[in-house]
């Protein structure tokens, strides 16, 4: 065991309402283009949201049975493109029989959103659980013949961030030699909708989508949902250098507490969310005034917005005012599950692209949320260090500190 080896990102797959592959993502995320629109597919008449940043389609990966690809679940499809267009892009597809390839995804819902297409079909499989006998994520190993350990996790909106910790420890313990880590959510279904709208967590602003999502603004009025996701092939530097592979970032370091509040109000008290922000600092060696941007898990809720600027404020004391602060759900809504994983993603774009992507429709900044604001355009920056911050449903809260390398 060697808990000091770095771990390095080498690929990237992803898919989100700003594009199917990393590059797209990347190019929409700095052009400040926003993915919400009405709602496709299902009926939203009668929901009090009827907006979301949706996948019309998932693309089918190359080499894959296209009839066999579109009978699946869309969740799993999603899994299946991520997984190898990561894979791909770090150059171990062809290679994967060679090495131990283990699996750590967010999955959030999975057995629901299953039961609810089915139950929407005509079927009757939610009285059937006897049917329900294999995970995804286990198939998705299986239809990628991938040989190390794989889980689930799922920790709402921070899964994500759950998972690229539990895979760099995986690797640091020696029991993989390569390991996929990342998050997908395919959550805008009729019930999901219903249920967030129903609580008031939803933007109503059906007229204006792409106007919808706006962080910290002072005339937020609730999150936008998203469909999407996206994982990472991590393998250890050593590794990596010896077959000279592209390296994105390192994950340096990672940081979790949990407040136990609320189901889905975040905590008055900010010491929990602080603690996971200093520890994940603490974790890679970093202090605040090392930090060149900092992604926000700010959703567009008036509570949470507030709560997190306040974490923010705690930890950076004067710097807070000079450290770029952005929530990129402006654009791609809030994708659930899969929220951290595309979080990280925009953090790799602000490294590798040298540019800050921004908080779109941020006009009249909330005078509570008193930070250093990438406002409604893409800045020129040099990003060495970046913080992504989720705090998810049920207080847990979590940081991940990327490190260009």
């Amino acid at each position: 065991m060697n808990p000091g080896n770095a771990v390095w990102i080498t690929g990237v797959g992803t898919a989100t309402p700003l594009g199917h592959t990393y590059a797209a993502f990347a190019d929409h995320l700095l052009a400040g283009r926003s993915g919400i629109e009405r709602v496709q597919g299902f009926d939203v008449s009668e929901h009090p949201c009827q907006i979301a940043g949706q996948l019309r389609e998932v693309p089918c990966p190359c080499g894959t049975d296209p009839v066999e690809f579109s009978r699946l679940h869309r969740l799993e499809q999603l899994m299946r493109w991520c997984c190898t267009a990561a894979l791909r892009d770090a150059g171990w597809w062809e290679r994967r029989s060679e090495v131990r390839i283990g699996m750590v995804l967010g999955i959030g819902a999975e057995w629901l959103e299953f039961w609810e297409a089915d139950a929407l079909a005509g079927g009757r499989r939610v009285y059937q659980p006897e049917r329900d006998c294999e995970s995804m994520i286990a198939r998705t190993c299986r239809a990628l013949d991938l040989s190390g350990p794989a889980v689930s996790v799922s920790a709402a909106c921070a899964s994500g961030n759950v998972a690229l910790s539990q895979a760099r420890h995986w690797l640091q313990l020696g029991w993989v030699d390569v390991c996929l880590a990342g998050a997908c959510d395919m959550a805008v279904t009729p019930m999901a909708l219903a249920g967030f709208g129903n609580l008031r967590a939803l933007s109503r602003r059906n007229d204006e989508p792409q106007a919808a999502s706006r962080p910290f603004d002072r005339q937020r009025d609730g999150f936008v949902m998203g469909d999407g996701g996206a994982v990472f092939v991590l393998e250890p530097a050593g590794l990596a250098r010896r077959r000279s592979a592209h390296v994105y970032a390192e994950v340096a370091g990672y940081g979790a507490r949990s407040d136990a509040f609320n189901m889905v109000i975040p905590s008055p008290n900010p010491e929990p969310a602080l603690a996971a922000v200093r520890e994940a600092l603490r974790d890679a060696g970093c202090n605040p005034e090392d930090v060149d941007y900092v992604n926000a898990h700010a959703t567009s809720t008036p509570v949470g917005d507030i709560a997190e600027a306040r974490v923010l404020t705690a930890v950076f004391g004067s710097h807070v005012h000079r450290v770029p602060v952005s929530s990129t759900k402006s654009m791609t809504g809030h994708l659930l599950t899969a929220a951290a994983a595309v979080e990280a993603l925009a953090c790799l774009t602000a490294m590798e692209r040298g540019a800050l992507p921004p908080t779109i429709n941020l006009h009249e900044p909330d005078p509570e949320c008193n930070l250093c604001h990438v406002a409604n355009e893409a800045q020129p920056a040099n990003v060495r260090v970046a913080v992504s911050n989720s705090f998810g449903f049920g207080g847990s809260n979590t940081c991940l500190v990327l490190k260009a390398v």
